[in-house]
């Protein structure tokens, strides 16, 4: 697995060439390199790279409310909004209707 050296991101690969999906970057694989990827739809014992269309969860979940849905799972993050001597901000997504919102400390 090899990520984006302009954006950080998971680059894909696709017939022979590495392509990052989210600034456009591209590394051109050679012959040797092109076996080590091998893209497949199953999980089995070899080293395989799974591509879905759907939304892949990289952020951690906690249980909590929805208020727009009343779905009971939660992505959250923090960031630093303010002075690093303040307390930091809170996200929440809902995993569901994606719906967002923050909570100070």
């Amino acid at each position: 697995m090899e990520f984006c050296p302009d954006c950080g991101k998971v680059l894909i690969p696709n017939n022979g060439i590495l392509t990052c999906g989210n600034c456009g970057y591209k590394k051109k694989l050679s012959n040797s390199e092109k076996k080590d990827y091998i893209i497949s739809q199953d999980v089995s014992d070899k080293q395989e790279i799974i591509i879905s269309g759907e939304k892949i969860n990289a952020l951690p979940t906690t249980k909590g409310l929805c208020y727009r849905c009343g779905n009971r799972q939660l992505e959250w993050w923090m960031v630093q909004m303010r002075k690093a001597d303040e307390a930091e901000t809170r996200f929440y997504r809902c995993t569901k209707c994606g719906n967002t919102w923050r909570r100070s400390k």
